[in-house]
């Protein structure tokens, strides 16, 4: 390691976020980050509930804090720690993973259009966790990093750039592999809130020496300014298979004002030739069916699938139970209750690790003002950092 690689680690390390959990400074190295042993324990064995209930938010108007930024990009601007929830954005990331069994599904597949149905349910299902779900995730910290491991699975994020905000991930497996970043844009036009998530995702699976890559479709939480605040994926997503040639189209239906196909996606598998193998039909918040090309899709309602009434129909994936307590819990899914879980089983990480930022920890705790003013001093010692780098000509190093 040469000598300035070595200062730019221990000065990014300095900036952290010294609270009580982290480890001692000279516990950890890259090495140790990477190889650290996480716990590898069932899914059943997570924790099922936050430590307090989330804090009501009746009293604090959105409108009060966007009402000078319509148009504008909102990555920049600073938002009250009321309108956040207790996770970081590369934790929020992780949620991809909740389904993952969809991709071992698809590398154990033999034949190509069961492979495709797969990773499309795959895609689809990546965006369930979304539902309800209208608090904002912490900005991660340049360097801020996060470890998630579950039964066959390991996945890496870090935040590789803070202007402009970039997350990037990478997930491991023995059947498949999984990586992209995340550049997410977000506007205020007025009465609604609009996320394009810039950048691409990249599955490779390893039986078939098969790579597929996508780019997530656009969300929008409406009635910023008066009435119930809603959320909604809309747009096309376009999955394709870069050794085949075989492509998935699936469309996320808008509601508008005469629409009745809330939530809908429909689409469908193209092979190599541009033949239709296959329809889809679903909900992202629910599930996804596939069924055959003889039926004409024009005329096919998502209630048709309910009623098992489409030709040759298989349900692809269908969204877990969230717990009857998830409205008290920022509407998290029992998977995204896990992830900022601490114990015995967590002294090995890293000191960069979302789980050991200070502000969610209180946040979750329910200690709403230490939360804000926590936030505040990590992202002071952030900008300090950022113009000590500056003055001294010193690029950030991703780990």
């Amino acid at each position: 390691m040469s000598t300035q690689e070595k200062k730019s680690i221990d000065s990014d390390e300095d900036e952290f976020y010294e609270c009580e959990a982290s480890p001692k400074k000279g516990n950890h190295s890259r090495q140790h980050s990477r190889n650290s042993s996480l716990p590898k324990a069932g899914y059943n064995s997570h924790r099922t509930r936050l430590p307090v209930k989330m804090f009501s938010r009746s009293e604090f108007s959105v409108w009060s804090i966007l009402k000078q930024c319509i148009g504008k990009e909102l990555s920049k601007i600073t938002m009250p720690i009321v309108f956040n929830e207790p996770l970081s954005f590369l934790q929020r990331i992780t949620e991809y993973m909740e389904y993952s069994d969809l991709l071992t599904k698809a590398n154990e597949s033999p034949d190509p259009t069961s492979r495709m149905e797969y990773v499309a349910a795959f895609a689809v299902s990546a965006l369930s966790s979304n539902h309800e779900r209208l608090a904002k995730p912490f900005n991660p910290l340049l360097g801020e990093t996060y470890e998630l491991v579950r039964p066959g699975v390991r996945l890496t994020a870090e935040q590789v750039s803070h202007h402009p905000p970039v997350s990037a991930f990478h997930a491991e497996s023995e059947n498949y592999s999984f990586c992209g970043s995340i550049h997410p844009k977000m506007k205020f036009w007025g009465k609604s809130v609009e996320i394009t998530p810039k950048g691409n995702v990249i599955l490779h699976l390893k039986k078939w020496n098969e790579t597929y890559t996508w780019s997530n479709v656009v969300c929008s939480i409406h009635n910023i300014i008066i009435g119930k605040m809603w959320i909604e994926h809309y747009g096309k997503m376009d999955i394709k298979c870069i050794q085949t040639g075989w492509e998935t189209i699936l469309n996320f239906h808008s509601c508008g004002w005469r629409s009745h196909r809330q939530h809908e996606v429909d689409g469908y598998v193209l092979s190599e030739d541009k033949e239709k193998m296959k329809y889809f039909i679903g909900r992202w918040i629910d599930n996804l069916y596939s069924y055959d090309v003889t039926a004409n899709m024009d005329n096919i309602k998502y209630e048709d699938a309910l009623q098992n009434q489409l030709p040759n129909q298989r349900l692809l994936w269908s969204a877990n139970k969230r717990s009857d307590q998830s409205h008290e819990y920022y509407n998290f899914s029992n998977f995204a209750i896990t992830l900022n879980e601490m114990g015995e089983g967590f002294k090995s990480l890293p000191p960069t690790d979302s789980r050991l930022r200070p502000d969610i920890r209180k946040l979750e705790e329910g200690d709403v003002d230490g939360a804000g003013e926590e936030k505040h001093r990590v992202e002071e010692k952030q900008r300090e950092s950022r113009r000590h780098r500056k003055k001294d000509k010193n690029d950030w190093c991703q780990r």
